[in-house]
C-alpha cells in the first residue's frame, strides 16, 4: 500500500531540547507567542520525535535520568517516540564509536552483556513511567561498527569476517534486550550512506548474512556530505526493492541562512558546499522546497516502504548553556527556527500546508 501523508512519519530529533530550555532558550510561533516546543511541533504536523541517549555524558544532558521527563512529554503529546542508543558517553558517528568509559576494559561476552544490561535498564525505566519508545535504534550511524575497537569494521585492518561477526553479536544483544522489554518496539538499524548505494548494500548484505534481524532501515542524508537527491532516490529505491523493509531518512537538514553571527562557525559554512543542490537557495523557501522533495522521494518508494523522515535538530537554537557543557552550536543555520527561536515558514512543507 502506498504511503499517504497521514501515514507517513514526519519526525524531528529534538535531543537538545532539555539543554536549551535549561540554558534559557525559548520557542515562539509565527505570531511571536512563546510556546512549548513539542506542542508547537505537533500543531505544525510533526507526529514523531527522536531522542538520543548517552551512557554517562559530560554535563548529564541526554543521559537516562534526563531523558525520562522528555520522553514523558513526547508521549503526553501522543507522538511516536524513537530512542537512539549511541552506546557511548558522547557522539557516536562514522568518525567516533567509542565505548563508554565504564565499559573500557570489557571485551567479548562481557561487553555483549553490558549492551544487553544497559539497554534493559533504560527500557525498564521508561516502561515504569509509561514512556516506552515505539522504535529503537541499536546504534547511531553504525556504518563503521560500534563500541570500538571490539565492534569496529571497515578499513584494511578491521574489514574482516571476525570483526563483522563481533560487531553483529553486539548489535544482536541490543536487539535481544529490546525484544525482551516489549515485542511491540520496532528495531531500526541506522547507517550514514543515504546517497551511497554500494556502501549501503555492502552493509545490509553483511547483516543479512550474519542473521541480524531488525525491522526498519534508517539512513542519514546531508547533501553536502552524501550527494544529490537523485543519489538518495536511487539508493533508497534499490534498498526497498532489495530488502523489503520500511525505510526512514532518519537524519536530514538544509540551511535557511548562511549568515554567521560573531562567535559561531557553522558545520556547513559557505555557499560552495551547497553546490550539489544549487536549486535550493539557503533560505526558508529553499529549506521548504528541499523538505518537500525529500518527502516526495520517501513517499514514492516501491511497495509503500517509504515510512518517513526525521529532521535532525530543527530546534537547536543558540542558548547560554552550550558553552558550559561543551556543545557549542554549529547547527543553528540548519534549524527550522531562527536564532531567537521563532518558527520558520518552512514548516509548511509538513502536513500538506505548502502552497507550492
Amino acid at each position: 500500500m502506498h504511503n499517504t501523508q497521514q501515514q507517513m512519519i514526519y519526525g524531528m530529533d529534538v535531543s537538545f531540547l532539555d539543554e536549551i530550555e535549561h540554558g534559557g532558550g525559548r520557542y515562539y510561533d509565527e505570531a511571536g507567542q512563546e510556546r512549548d516546543l513539542l506542542e508547537l511541533l505537533k500543531e505544525k504536523g510533526v507526529n514523531a520525535v527522536r531522542l538520543r541517549i548517552w551512557n554517562d555524558p559530560v554535563g548529564g544532558f541526554c543521559n537516562l535520568e534526563r531523558t525520562i521527563p522528555i520522553a514523558k512529554r513526547i508521549k503526553e503529546q501522543g507522538m511516536t517516540f524513537l530512542l537512539d542508543f549511541h552506546y557511548s558517553d558522547k557522539w557516536a558517528d562514522p568518525a567516533n564509536q567509542w565505548k563508554p568509559a565504564a565499559w573500557e576494559t570489557l571485551r567479548g561476552a562481557a561487553l555483549e552483556q553490558a549492551v544487553y544490561d544497559y539497554t534493559t535498564e533504560v527500557l525498564t525505566a521508561l516502561a515504569k513511567v509509561e514512556a516506552l519508545p515505539d522504535m529503537v535504534q541499536v546504534g547511531n550511524e553504525i556504518t563503521p561498527g560500534m563500541l570500538w575497537d571490539e565492534g569496529r569494521v571497515g578499513g584494511e585492518e578491521f574489514d574482516t569476517d571476525a570483526q563483522w561477526e563481533a560487531f553483529a553479536r553486539l548489535v544482536k544483544k541490543g536487539i535481544q534486550a529490546v525484544r525482551a522489554a516489549s515485542p511491540d518496539i520496532r528495531i531500526m538499524i541506522h547507517i550514514d550512506r543515504g546517497g551511497d548505494n554500494a556502501s549501503s548494500r555492502k552493509f545490509f548484505d553483511r547483516f543479512q548474512q550474519l542473521g541480524v534481524e531488525f525491522d526498519v532501515i534508517g539512513q542519514s542524508f546531508y547533501p553536502w556530505w552524501h550527494g544529490t537527491l537523485d543519489d538518495l532516490r536511487h539508493n533508497l529505491n534499490d534498498l526497498a526493492t532489495r530488502y523489503g523493509k520500511p525505510i526512514n531518512v532518519v537524519e536530514t537538514a538544509y540551511p535557511w541562512t548562511l549568515e554567521e553571527p560573531e562567535g559561531y562557525h557553522w558545520v556547513m559554512n559557505g555557499r560552495e558546499e551547497l553546490l550539489p543542490l544549487p536549486e535550493y537557495p539557503p533560505s526558508p523557501e529553499g529549506q521548504q522546497q528541499y523538505l518537500e522533495d525529500i518527502i516526495a522521494i520517501v513517499q514514492e518508494l516501491p511497495g509503500g516502504l517509504g515510512e518517513g523522515f526525521y529532521y535532525w535538530e530543527p530546534a537547536w537554537i543558540p542558548s547560554q548553556s552550550e558553552w558550559s557543557v561543551g556543545h557549542p552550536n554549529n547547527w543553528a543555520n540548519l534549524t527550522m527556527f531562527d536564532f531567537e527561536g521563532k518558527l520558520l515558514p518552512s514548516f509548511a512543507a509538513l502536513a500538506g500546508q505548502s502552497t507550492r
